[in-house]
């Protein structure tokens, strides 16, 4: 039987350890407190998990955590509160650029668009007639 958490379907060969990290608010540490919490084996398969032992999991998660579309909300909100204030994080997220001081000249092509502006890159290739 599958087993879905906050409407994320965990897959069933992985260890669930390693899969409870796919829901998005959970990471390593937080999903070894969980099993620690639910006493379940952290190297027993997710397609292994007893009735029991999904529904103890499910209900630490969803009490003691916020994760996935309530987790994503908070996140979306709190970058548009910095927008609307006009914070320099606000201004650095409507351009799209990098926040915390990181250099912009090389590194944030992906960002920007994989613009470069070397001196060859805007000249036209000469044709031989």
């Amino acid at each position: 039987m599958a087993f879905r958490i906050t409407g994320v379907l965990l897959p069933q060969n992985k260890q669930i350890v390693y899969a409870l990290p796919l829901v998005y608010g959970l990471g390593g540490a937080a999903a070894r407190l969980v099993l620690k919490q639910a006493s379940v084996d952290p190297a027993k398969k997710t397609k292994d998990l007893s009735e029991n032992e999904q529904h103890r999991i499910r209900d630490i998660i969803e009490k003691t955590y916020k994760v996935e579309g309530d987790l994503r909300r908070e996140v979306m909100g709190n970058i548009k509160h910095l927008k609307e204030i006009g914070s320099y994080r606000g201004t650095r997220h409507i351009r799209r650029l990098p926040l915390h001081g990181q250099r912009t000249k090389t590194n944030s092509r992906t960002v920007r668009g994989n613009v470069r502006k070397t001196m060859m890159s805007g000249k036209r290739k000469l044709t031989k007639t």
